[in-house]
């Protein structure tokens, strides 16, 4: 499915960082000379992209669950989620689809958050999968990109609630690698010793995604 939010149209200029509140985390990438990655171009709308549409979520049974190597299995509901300590990221973002999206404002809970309240990651966990609503989605990422200081499960995007369009209630953010790994409608994360490929690497996408070094296709 492909489509176009208009209501999200950027100015000219992209958003800079410069004179954010000192509560932002600012991702590296967004302080690059050059914010645009090999092969992409920047857009000023804000794209809609996903393999099958987006699924009912009655947020009556939401969940975000943290399963696997971790120091316990944790799942919150949708009242405690946002009860959760939050924090902002001032991030671009790039779909594997060549275009870019330069300086959105996420905001929502950190994954280094969820997984302090989960105990901690096991010393055997080296990757995770993560799990969507939308008919058996996942998507796999190292452990150490999915805990990156700018990486959230976002719940505002710009100050206004995710869109159901754009993945909400709540969406995985990793900035660093290309957007299908910011997975949409986001139910949760296992963490994994060993590394195994989520729908779209299992039809011939990277394992990683690094949109620097054009990670597209494995």
């Amino acid at each position: 499915m492909f489509g176009m939010d208009r209501t999200k149209l950027q100015g000219e200029d992209p958003p800079s960082p410069e004179d954010l509140p000192a509560d932002v985390i600012v991702s590296a990438d967004a302080l690059r000379r050059e914010r645009i990655p090999p092969g992409q171009s920047r857009t000023r709308k804000w794209p809609i992209l996903d393999a099958s549409g987006a699924p009912a979520i009655d947020l009556s049974k939401w969940q975000f669950r943290i399963s696997g190597l971790t120091g316990a299995e944790v799942a919150w509901d949708w009242q405690e989620f946002l009860r959760l300590p939050r924090v902002k990221v001032f991030a671009d973002f790039h779909c594997v689809t060549r275009w870019s999206r330069l300086g959105n404002l996420w905001e929502g809970v950190s994954t280094r958050e969820l997984n302090r309240l989960a105990g901690g990651a096991r010393s055997d966990a080296h990757f995770a999968m993560v799990y969507g609503y939308d008919r058996g989605w996942t998507t796999n990422l190292p452990l150490d990109d999915f805990l990156a200081d700018d990486a959230l499960v976002a719940i505002l995007h710009d100050g206004e609630s995710i869109s159901t369009e754009h993945g909400g209630p709540a969406r995985l953010i990793v900035p660093k690698l290309y957007a299908w790994k910011s997975a949409k409608w986001v139910a949760g994360v296992e963490l994994m010793e060993k590394d195994r490929p989520g729908f779209w690497e299992a039809n011939g996408y990277h394992m990683r995604g690094d949109p620097w070094s054009q990670e597209r296709y494995g």
